[in-house]
C-alpha cells in the first residue's frame, strides 16, 4: 500500500458497481454512485450544505446544548462535534479507507473524555459497506452516541415526482412512531405512516419533523421510484434506533441508522443516563455496521 498523504482532503473508491469519495473533514461520505454512472447522494448544496455527516458524540440535540457530567456543563451542539474535526487517515486504497479520531485538549474542553473513534469504508460489489467502532482507552466509563446521517436525492432523478418515491422496509413496521419537539424528543406517540412495509413518501410525511423509530423491526430499508435506481439502506444491531427526515425546502431524503437519540423532552439530568446512551467501560470498544447499496 503506497504510503498515504496525511493532509489529503479526500480519497475516491470503487469497485465494479460502486464509486465513492470520502473526505478527511469529518470522515464524512461525500460522493456516491452506481454502475450506470448516476449519482444518488445529496451533493451538498444549499440549502443543507452536507451530504452524509458522521454523529458523535451525541445524536440529534441535548437540552440547551449542555452535557452535564461530574458536577460540570459542557457546551455540545446538535450532533456533536466529529463531524468538523478533520480525521487521520489510517488506510486509503482502490476499495477501501479507514480514517479515525482521538480525544485531544480541543475535544476535552467540550466533551471530558477520552476516546478513539474509527470510521472504516469498503465496496464489496454494489455495496458501500461503513463501519463504526469506538473503543475507551480512559480510565472511567465512556458515554456516547453515534449515527450516521446520508442524504440521498429526493427526487432521485429528475423528471420523477417525488409522490413517486417508496420507502420499503424488510419487515411491518406497525409500532408508533416518535416526533421531535425544539429539537429534543417529545413524550407523544403518534401512529406509524408505514403501511404494513411500505412507506409513500410526500412532504407531508415531514411537515412536523423527522420520522423517529425507537426500535425498528427491519434491518434494511430500500428507496426506489419507477425508473431510478434504489439505494438500501441496511443496518446491524449496533443501530437500534432509526431516523427518516426530509427538509421541504431541499430535494433531499435522509435515512439514519442510529445509536441514541435526541435528549427527551424534560430531561436535564447527567449525560450518562441519558436515555440512549452506551456506556463503554474501560479498554473495551461498541462496533457497528451500516450498508449502503445502490441498484438499477
Amino acid at each position: 500500500m503506497a504510503p498515504i498523504d496525511p493532509g489529503m482532503a479526500r480519497h475516491g473508491i470503487s469497485g465494479d458497481a460502486v464509486r465513492a469519495t470520502i473526505a478527511r473533514r469529518g470522515a464524512e461520505l461525500v460522493q456516491l454512485g452506481g454502475a450506470a454512472g448516476v449519482e444518488v447522494l445529496w451533493p451538498g448544496a444549499e440549502p443543507w450544505p452536507r451530504h452524509a455527516p458522521n454523529l458523535f458524540p451525541i445524536v440529534g440535540m441535548l437540552a440547551g446544548d449542555t452535557l452535564r457530567h461530574g458536577g460540570r456543563s459542557y457546551r455540545v451542539t446538535q450532533h456533536g462535534f466529529a463531524r468538523d474535526r478533520d480525521f487521520t487517515w489510517l488506510e486509503a486504497t482502490a476499495s477501501t479507507a479507514r480514517l479515525e479520531l482521538r480525544d485531544d485538549a480541543a475535544t476535552r474542553a467540550l466533551y471530558p473524555f477520552a476516546f478513539r473513534f474509527e470510521i472504516a469504508y469498503a465496496v464489496l460489489g454494489t455495496t458501500l459497506e461503513i463501519t463504526f467502532t469506538l473503543d475507551n482507552p480512559g480510565a472511567e466509563t465512556l458515554p456516547a452516541s453515534f449515527g450516521a446521517h446520508p442524504a440521498f436525492r429526493w427526487p432521485l432523478l429528475p423528471g420523477i415526482a417525488k409522490e413517486d418515491h417508496v420507502l420499503t422496509f424488510s419487515a411491518d413496521e406497525p409500532a408508533p412512531i416518535r416526533r421531535g419537539r425544539d429539537g429534543l424528543i417529545a413524550p407523544e406517540r403518534h401512529a406509524s405512516p408505514v403501511r404494513g412495509r411500505r412507506l409513500a413518501l410526500s412532504d407531508a410525511v415531514f411537515a412536523t419533523g423527522a420520522v423517529v423509530m425507537d426500535a425498528p423491526a427491519s434491518s434494511w430499508v430500500r428507496y426506489s421510484a419507477p425508473g431510478a435506481p434504489s439505494v438500501t439502506v441496511a443496518w446491524d444491531s449496533g443501530f437500534p434506533n432509526l431516523g427518516i427526515w426530509s427538509r421541504p425546502d431541499a430535494g433531499l431524503l435522509c435515512i439514519e441508522p442510529w445509536h441514541g437519540m435526541a435528549s427527551p423532552v424534560g430531561f436535564d439530568g447527567a449525560f450518562t443516563a441519558k436515555p440512549g446512551v452506551m456506556l463503554i467501560p474501560p479498554g473495551e470498544r461498541r462496533r457497528a455496521v451500516h450498508r449502503i447499496a445502490v441498484e438499477r
